[in-house]
């Protein structure tokens, strides 16, 4: 099948902390392509990636970087694609830098933000699927099937004081 999503990380290092992202959109059936590609450190490659990604066949494109996090920005600028950014936790400021940098957006050029942290990685898997199930009625099933069986799972839980 050919990848709908694009999940694009600022450095390598990023990898092991997207890994829950991966394995969401595995999870759902959801393509994806995992590209490095760095805002600062690689704009010509970035820009031309994201430029060419909707007559490549993508539909949303998710972006992960801690720091200044521009790569979530440079993606949105250059593409009419919804973006997903993902704030890397850093050690310096707990990822609240990343945070700021991802979602203080201007006008016109909107970056869908989720949380810093594990719970966030996922959400932007599950962000992404939300997006394509507007238009994949296969997919809005196996995300309703998803939250059936998160659902049950947590009114199945016996809690002992």
């Amino acid at each position: 099948m050919k990848p709908t999503v694009a999940v694009l990380m600022g450095s390598d290092s990023d990898a092991p902390s997207l890994k829950p992202c991966g394995d969401t959109l595995r999870g759902l059936g959801i393509p994806f392509v995992a590209k490095v590609l760095s805002a600062h450190r690689t704009p010509d490659e970035t820009v031309a990636f994201v430029k060419s990604a909707k007559a490549r066949g993508f539909k949303v494109i998710i972006a992960a970087a801690g720091g200044a996090a521009h790569l979530a920005g440079v993606a949105a600028a250059h593409t009419p694609l919804p973006v997903i950014g993902i704030p890397v936790e850093t050690p310096s400021f707990k990822g609240i830098d990343s945070l700021l940098s991802t979602a203080q957006m201007p006008a016109g050029t909107p970056v869908a933000t989720v949380a810093v942290g594990p719970a966030g990685v996922k959400n932007a898997a599950f962000l992404a699927a939300r997006i394509l199930a507007l238009g994949d009625t296969k997919l809005g099933k196996a995300l309703e099937k998803y939250k059936k069986e998160t659902k049950e799972k947590i009114l199945g839980k016996k809690i002992k004081l």
